[in-house]
């Protein structure tokens, strides 16, 4: 028993250099293996400095139990104290790494292996590896022989002889003797097969790149050949057997664990694909069928095994491939969507633990370094290498990144890769997630070289090398361009004119030579505005390249900038309000409706931020009735009072259609994640409101200018299709019906006279040619239709309602609603329509028919020639108007007796005909889907072309700009249409049954 003094010393030691748990420390020390060194201070500051004292002192505890006998465990004792060399090398193991320790536990004289210390064994290649494996003759065997090399190559990296490219290379190589080693088995297994072919394999990834992990995943591609006189059919086959053997003696678990799973998915049509393919089969698939990441992938192709000459020859077959990628259509929209698809299929729980595949992980830095290789690689044959760091030195070198931000990148990777192969190290096992219990995280820092307070620091560090990754991941691509135009640096290695256009083709710009001259006149000179200008730039081109026309979302980021240049908040908006900038790529590369309008008011940009100038939420009809109202009082004659209330509907058409967009596109910060259904709710609501506003306010300002204050007729505008059912889209014409009724004592004729001159002016004010969108007043849908009188007295249209009125105008009147003008005259008007509208007896069979007969002349004689039915938005089978008929005869029928269906909303009433059980529920919500989808389109097509539709586009930008509007990313516009196509067909089968049959 230990003295309590001296055990409290011992105590006090152990906490010194860094025990966690003195007392079982303590308790090991006084142990029989430890008892010759116990009170040697060599020993106890050897442990202090690794990773994790107690897991190292355990493991020596281990190991010494583990010898044969007490001359053994003396010797490794006494080697242990008089060699700094093993001792390091094997504390700082047993420190860092579980499984090794469980290993030298399962193999005590494997020991040994660390104590060569001769120039050769500090940076071993391939052979030294395959000499290292050279007597496994079975798997398992193979496996011990792997881990005491893999011992060897740990105990270096934990000392820091080797460095973290070091390190990785030499995983490669061992990877590649294990290549090696396993494919003599298979053929010593089956010396039949081997004789019949030539078999070659190619290393992919990370073991191709020579840049591997402690446990990954070998990616592999496989080469056969049949040899000289040999069946080729009879040659694959042999040699997929070969392949498949070799797989399995690197992948299988056996009482030795096992070696890494080896994949070959890699290989023309994946998992697919035949195992082993001939050469000329290879070239015929990557000329005809390739995908571009297959290419992407390729540029880390390297035979390590096999037939070499063969391997030799298939990498210099595809790399003419290789480097021609770049040129394909739709490039790097396929590597961008290739990473976009990996971050998608990540967990939520683990984003923020993802070292490699998250925001600002590996593969950021890995993606962007091969995305610049394939793109300027061609010209450029220093930059053909596959190892990730070596290539980021020869694009800092040829000047396609920046010195520094190249610099910044490389010390960033290398300590999240360290980070990885020491997260790895631990248990062997391959996961890229950073550990979340502090003890992980302690031994994590401090085999880092973070001692003063592990687990803090190295969350601070991690934090801090991310941060960097994901500032340069996108300004590695944009930084060089400007610095190729701004020319500021005259030292400094820069891109060539033809590099500088070479990468923006690349990244979707369909006129470099324009984006360029955007560049230069945006970020040249040594003002602060454009110091300023180069700060944003980087990220905005990207934000644009993301988008379907990246050239209309420069030239429009241009266009604002000259306008605003000299405006001290525009830029300080865009730097400082993190989602003004993001917000306003999005807006001016969307389409043509959004831009069109800030073009017309610049300032309208402060929407965009976070402050005080009301930000996206749409207003409210009163909040703008009052401040259109405002402004015509302030306004000097009825043509300014008119040009205000247009100019307040141009920025409220700005901040809806800007918040459609945001909303619709996603953020960084903000994916998407909207409701299609509440988008298409906001767009229609706002459209409405504020185009009811325009309409009161225009009012206010025909009669002060020709009347005073008061008319000599009461009038009020009654909201008619879209417009009352508050649907309206961007384009929408305004359906509306004129009311008067003349005030006490005005002779009839003077009221109609007035009515008729304020209807006159209001349309004609409204649609003066300005730099406002006009906006059409349309009123066919009064009694009569256009030969018509444009505005009736109350009386008048009560009289032809009770006379005359047809089934379609009673439907008509379902979506009626108060819009502007004296409210008291307006309900009197719903009242008057309201036994119109609803019927207290419903629809006999008679008017049923009659509006089937109407619908059905509709749909024949209304579609467009040559439109595409199945595609037509409006008058398509499933498209609005089945579905509003639908409903509508729904209303007509029941509206008297279900308050719910007296609404002019078509949403409202279709929820309302579910809940009464008039609509069986999954048919409501089919209509409804197909409703919303279909206005989606409409509102798409306004947004993206500045001009209405009611079909797809056929121009492939703008079709893949409605494409990324309706949330269909790069590539799939063909399953948009499809899309479509589904959910309008599923609508007009329940349209046959509800509407034709029920």
């Amino acid at each position: 028993m230990m003295a309590p003094g001296r055990r409290s010393s011992t105590f006090t030691r152990l906490l010194r250099h860094g025990f966690t748990d003195p007392s079982a420390a303590e308790r090991l020390l006084d142990g029989p293996e430890l008892s010759p060194v116990r009170n040697d201070p060599v020993l106890l500051e050897a442990l202090g400095v690794t990773a994790d004292p107690d897991l190292a002192l355990h493991g020596l505890v281990r190991l010494l139990e583990a010898q044969p006998g007490p001359t053994a465990r003396r010797e490794l004792l006494d080697t242990l104290i008089a060699a700094k060399p093993l001792r390091d090398r094997l504390l700082g193991v047993l420190g860092a790494s579980a499984a090794l320790a469980d290993h030298l536990a399962r193999h005590p004289r494997d020991w040994e292996a660390l104590v060569t210390y001769e120039p050769r064994d500090l940076h071993p290649g391939v052979e030294e590896f395959e000499r290292g494996l050279a007597g496994a003759t079975d798997p398992v065997s193979l496996r011990v022989a792997y881990r005491r090399c893999l011992l060897s190559i740990a105990a270096r990296d934990v000392c820091g002889t080797t460095d973290l490219a070091e390190t990785a290379a030499e995983l490669a190589d061992l990877a590649t003797a294990t290549l090696r080693a396993a494919l003599g088995l298979a053929r010593a297994a089956a010396p039949d097969d081997a004789a019949l072919c030539r078999l070659a394999v190619i290393a992919m990834g990370k073991c191709g790149g020579h840049e591997l992990n402690y446990v990954s995943d070998v990616d592999v591609i496989f080469v056969g050949e049949a040899v000289e006189g040999a069946d080729e059919g009879k040659a694959l086959r042999a040699a997929a057997k070969l392949a498949s053997h070799l797989m399995r003696i690197c992948s299988e678990t056996t009482v030795e664990g096992s070696i890494w799973p080896v994949d070959a998915n890699l290989r023309p049509e994946g998992r697919n694909g035949p195992l082993v393919r001939t050469l000329s089969s290879h070239l015929a698939y990557y000329q005809r069928w390739a995908k571009t990441w297959e290419f992407q992938a390729l540029l880390k192709a390297r035979p390590v095994a096999g037939d070499l000459a063969l391997g030799a020859e298939y990498v210099a077959a595809v790399e003419p491939l290789v480097w021609q990628a770049a040129e394909r259509e739709n490039f790097v929209v396929d590597v961008q969507k290739m990473r976009r698809r990996v971050v998608e299929n990540i967990p939520v729980a683990e984003v923020e633990r993802e070292l490699k595949l998250g925001p600002g992980g590996l593969r950021d830095v890995e993606f962007a370094v091969q995305l610049l290789q394939l793109v300027h690689g061609r010209a450029d044959a220093s930059l053909r290498s596959g190892t990730t760091l070596d290539a980021l030195q020869a694009l800092a070198a040829g000047g396609y990144v920046g010195r520094a931000d190249a610099e910044q990148l490389d010390v960033a990777y290398r300590f999240l890769r360290s980070m990885e192969h020491r997260i790895q190290l631990y248990r062997l096992r391959r996961t890229h997630l950073v550990p979340e219990a502090e003890t992980d995280l302690r031994r994590l820092g401090r085999s880092l070289g973070l001692r003063t307070d592990p687990v803090a620091e190295l969350g601070q560090e991690w934090k801090r090398h991310a941060a960097v990754v994901r500032r340069l991941h996108e300004k590695l691509f944009y930084r060089p361009l400007l610095d190729a135009v701004a020319q500021l640096a005259p030292g400094e290695t820069r891109l060539s004119p033809k590099a500088a256009r070479e990468r923006l083709v690349a990244l979707g710009y369909a006129d470099p030579a324009s984006a360029l001259r955007h560049l230069e006149a945006l970020a040249s000179g040594v003002t602060r505005k454009a110091a300023i200008q180069r700060t944003l730039l980087p990220v905005l081109l990207g934000w644009f390249a993301d988008s379907a026309d990246p050239d209309a979302g420069l030239l429009n980021f241009r266009k604002v900038s000259d306008a605003l240049g000299k405006t001290p908040w525009y830029l300080r908006l865009l730097r400082d309000e993190g989602a003004a900038a993001e917000n306003l790529a999005r807006v001016l590369s969307a389409g043509r409706l959004a831009p069109d309008l800030l073009m017309r008011a610049p300032e309208a940009v402060a929407l965009l931020g976070d402050g005080d100038g009301g930000g996206l939420e749409p207003r409210g009809r009163a909040h703008l009735e009052q401040e259109i109202l405002a402004a015509v009082r302030r306004a000097d004659g009825v043509v300014q009072a008119v040009t205000a209330a247009r100019g307040v509907r141009r920025r409220e058409l700005f901040r809806t259609s800007a918040a459609d967009i945001v909303a619709s596109y996603g953020t960084e910060a903000q994916p998407v994640e909207a409701d299609q259904g509440a988008l298409v709710d906001l767009v229609g609501g706002a459209v409405s409101d504020i185009t009811a506003a325009t309409l009161a306010g225009t009012l206010r300002a025909v009669v002060r200018d020709g009347w005073g204050d008061t008319l000599p007729t009461s009038f009020t505008v009654i909201g008619m299709g879209r417009f009352g059912g508050h649907e309206l889209g961007y384009g929408s014409d305004a359906d509306v019906l004129f009311v008067h009724e003349p005030r006490d004592g005005v002779d009839e004729r003077e009221a109609a006279d007035a009515a008729n001159k304020v209807v006159s002016e209001m349309r004609r004010l409204l649609q003066i040619s300005s730099a406002d969108p006009p906006l059409l007043i349309d009123a066919d849908l009064r009694p009569e239709g256009k030969s018509g009188p444009l505005v009736r007295t109350l009386k008048s249209y009560e009289a032809y309602y009770r006379r005359w009125s047809l089934g379609w105008e009673s439907q008509a009147l379902l979506r009626a609603e108060v819009v502007a003008g004296e409210e008291e005259l307006g309900r009197r008007f719903i009242e008057l329509i309201d036994p119109l509208r609803y019927p207290a007896d419903g629809l006999g069979e008679e008017a049923v028919r009659e509006i089937r007969r109407l619908k059905a002349r509709m749909e024949s004689e209304r579609l467009p020639r040559g439109a595409d039915p199945k595609l037509h938005t409006k008058l398509g089978p499933g498209g609005l108007s089945d579905v509003e008929w639908t409903v509508q005869l729904v209303q007509l029928r029941h509206g008297s007796t279900h308050p719910g269906l007296r609404t002019t909303r078509t949403r409202e009433a279709l929820a309302a005909a579910r809940d009464a059980g008039l609509i069986p529920d999954e048919d409501a919500a089919t209509l409804d889907e197909a409703w919303v989808l279909a206005t989606r389109v409409r509102n798409a097509v306004m947004l993206v072309r500045g001009r209405a539709g009611d079909t797809f586009p056929s121009d492939p930008r703008e079709l893949v700009a409605v494409g990324r509007y309706l949330g269909y990313g790069p590539g799939r516009v063909g399953d948009m249409l499809d899309d479509y196509r589904r959910t309008a067909r599923r609508a007009r089968g329940v349209v046959d049954e509800l509407f034709y049959s029920g």
